[in-house]
């Protein structure tokens, strides 16, 4: 795990420019070295690129750079769309005002393309719950987030830190814990380090189980992630009986991926109908 975000450049940090808005959780990257290294992560194997919440443009500066990609961006904040505007003349429609959550993907992109970004905090887990809505055309995603989201979200079964994102992201995409940023290359700086994770779509077209049940499974069973899961599924299963299993006797971080599309196949035998 490499620590990094010693190389500031503060020069690349226009006086003039974005005020940060704490509603946004806006914390602009001002150290060049740490986005060439963000940039440099992007296969650019798509062709075309999404960047979320630009801000000021440090990354969009970078991307613009390079042939192998059409750039995109989507940002919510008034006066940071007008200040991109500004700076970058010849983006023109690529740059999309509005809000990432709220964006129908489909009307922009009837193509596959990557995600990037500086994501904002406080709706970074929001941010991949949409693109596992939208995981058939987003084959990879290169994000700084909260090094503790980053963390929860690369780390294996058995860790203290395992939870939902960790299973319903590792079950559609390979997840790389790239390295660490310090707090000193922000404007403002954080209270909390930062992480930049790479997502890369692997080869599960479908999950061999019903998938909306394996989503109502993985979250009924870290939503009360003390009870051992026959106690948490109860809401799934209700009073019918289920059979002897050793998954029933455990806790939810203690199943993998494999693990977890088994017990929802389990329940799904034996779940009741109006359930289905």
């Amino acid at each position: 795990m490499n620590t990094t975000g010693n190389n500031r450049d503060f020069s690349a940090f226009p006086a003039k420019g974005v005020r940060a808005k704490k509603s946004l959780g806006q914390h602009f990257l001002h150290d060049t070295a740490i986005a060439q290294r963000i940039v440099e992560s992007l296969s650019g194997n798509t062709g075309t690129v999404l960047e979320v919440g630009p801000g000021m443009g440090v990354l969009t500066a970078l991307l613009l750079q390079r042939t192998d990609i059409a750039t995109y961006a989507v940002e919510i904040d008034k006066e940071a769309v007008a200040y991109l505007q500004a700076r970058f003349p010849a983006w023109g429609e690529r740059l999309i005002a509005g809000d990432f959550l709220a964006l129908p993907l489909h009307d922009y992109f009837q193509s596959p393309f990557a995600v990037i970004g500086n994501f904002p905090y406080h709706i970074s887990s929001q941010i991949f719950f949409k693109v596992l809505e939208n995981r058939n055309r987003i084959p990879e995603v290169v994000g700084m987030i909260q090094k503790e989201v980053a963390e929860r979200i690369a780390c294996r079964a058995g860790s203290k830190t395992y939870g939902i994102l960790s299973v319903l992201l590792q079950a559609y995409y390979h997840i790389e814990y790239l390295f660490t940023v310090h707090e000193h290359a922000f404007t403002p700086p954080p209270k909390v380090k930062s992480a930049v994770i790479r997502l890369t779509r692997n080869t599960v077209a479908q999950l061999n189980c019903d998938e909306r049940l394996f989503v109502k499974v993985v979250k009924a069973t870290f939503n009360q992630r003390r009870k051992v899961i026959r106690n948490s599924i109860k809401a799934l299963t209700g009073t019918i009986a289920l059979p002897e299993h050793r998954y029933f006797s455990m806790r939810p971080e203690q199943l993998n991926v494999d693990e977890f599309v088994e017990l929802t196949q389990i329940i799904e035998r034996f779940q009741c109908p109006k359930e289905k």
